[in-house]
């Protein structure tokens, strides 16, 4: 990877100087795994957001949107193995510290270097550890305005649930029959010990979860089809292949619930790690809830007169990690002019800010020109104004947060009504008349993109 010059450490500095992303709570000292995001992160999650939407509805027939409650009822987590089954073993620092670890990461980590992940100790202070104990993650509340009458209730730690118990009410009014999708996209909450990383672990997340139903003698090929559906949806956002793979879960890491499971996963400064999963989940959350519930979870056939519990294949991904693989394939330096230039070299869609317009002077009506086409960009998506500084730190400054083009108001500009634009990428400036700018930058983001970096 010698053309990568991308670290962890220089995304956290970019996001935070930027206002991508940033410490929670941070006047207070900060919160362990928690994080805001700024007014670019926003639009940066909001466009990954938009263009699983597109990918998962606007582009199918098949799969239908939902968007179940947070808080569910306790039964569902006793259905789905949740309450009895969703735990970690965590071990606790006997010596000075007293800290938490997870018992499974620090054996990794020991076979990584070469010790016996028989003899572990604290990695904060040294001290011995004690016997491992199972940790429910989910984090748990109360509904009710006295305590001791209140009953116990769970923040989800997955939005699948919420998709398994509201599939009959889906199938009765969707009109849809397997095979056939339901898509979501919401906060799930785990209560576990993080081993840090910035946004790629953290206790509140978002996920973005699809359950496709269908006939039981069509799992396999329909495995098959989002295996690869899902890989393809990175490239096509400018993620480079050759920093994707699909590995498929060995029998040992297989979830309780899966027959089979293949995680899209991306080369990340630490290393290759998991960017969404994509399960074969059989029809056992159907069956389990069918049983909970007491009801019937089926579907008729109406060619072959038969009913049968559907199987699910699941594609299921986190918007931060999503978000954190687009950020550090974009991140690039390169000499300009005798300078480092650190730029985003995100996809046009995805980028926080299509296009950013300057006045080249603050006078002789530029501001105002510029203010105005801008307004006229608005059309096709977020814009940005500048006027503040030279020149060349305001296209600094869009680099550094991915804007695809710059529009330049100059003396020129009041003459002939053409502005300079600038390409981040090829750093190409051309002149085009103010009245073809929409036509131009519509029919950029409707192109097909491929990211500049090398494949390594």
């Amino acid at each position: 990877m010698a053309s990568d010059v991308v670290t962890m450490d220089k995304i956290v500095a970019l996001c935070k100087r930027r206002g991508f992303v940033f410490p929670a709570s941070e006047i207070y000292g900060g919160i362990a795994n928690t994080y805001d995001y700024g007014h670019y992160g926003v639009l940066l999650l909001q466009n990954v957001k938009a263009e699983w939407w597109k990918a998962m509805l606007q582009d199918r027939d098949d799969v239908v949107a939902l968007d179940s409650a947070i808080i569910q009822h306790p039964k569902v987590w006793q259905s789905s193995g949740h309450l009895d089954g969703f735990s970690d073993p965590l071990v606790q620092c006997l010596g000075r510290c007293k800290k938490r670890f997870r018992l499974d990461h620090l054996q990794e980590a020991a076979v990584e270097a070469g010790e016996d992940p028989a003899l572990v100790v604290c990695p904060n202070c040294g001290g011995e550890l004690s016997e491992p104990r199972e940790f429910n993650l989910m984090f748990k509340t109360q509904i009710g305005t006295v305590e001791e009458s209140a009953s116990t209730v769970y923040l989800r730690p997955e939005t699948a649930q919420g998709i398994f118990v509201d599939f009959k009410q889906v199938l009765a009014i969707s009109r849809k029959k397997p095979p056939f999708g339901i898509a979501q996209i919401g906060k799930s909450f785990r209560n576990e010990i993080t081993p840090g990383n910035f946004i790629f672990r953290t206790l509140e997340f978002e996920q973005m979860e699809m359950e496709f139903f269908v006939p039981p003698s069509e799992s396999t090929e329909w495995y098959e089809h989002w295996k690869q559906q899902r890989f393809d949806w990175y490239t096509k956002l400018g993620v480079r292949a050759d920093h994707l793979r699909l590995r498929p879960h060995d029998e040992d890491e297989l979830s309780h619930y899966s027959s089979r499971t293949a995680d899209v996963e991306y080369l990340f400064p630490i290393g290759w790690s998991e960017l969404e999963g994509v399960a074969d989940r059989g029809d056992f959350d159907l069956t389990q809830h069918s049983k909970g519930a007491k009801t019937k979870i089926e579907v008729y056939d109406e060619a072959t007169k038969e009913r049968y519990v559907p199987h699910v294949i699941e594609p299921a991904a986190g918007v931060g990690r999503a978000t954190l693989a687009f950020l550090v394939d974009a991140y690039d330096e390169e000499e300009v002019e005798g300078d480092v230039r650190t730029v985003l070299r995100l996809h046009p869609r995805l980028a926080p800010i299509k296009v950013a317009v300057f006045p080249l002077v603050k006078k002789d009506g530029q501001p105002e020109l510029a203010k105005e086409i801008r307004d006229t960009l608005r059309r096709v998506g977020q814009t940005e104004y500048d006027e503040s500084g030279a020149i060349g730190k305001r296209y600094r400054r869009q680099d550094e947060i991915g804007t695809p083009w710059c529009v330049t108001v100059d003396h020129q500009t009041l003459e002939d009504r053409t502005v300079t634009v600038r390409d981040r990428d090829s750093l190409e400036q051309t002149r085009v008349p103010i009245d073809e700018l929409v036509a131009l930058f519509a029919g950029r983001l409707a192109q097909d993109w491929v990211s500049p970096k090398p494949q390594d």
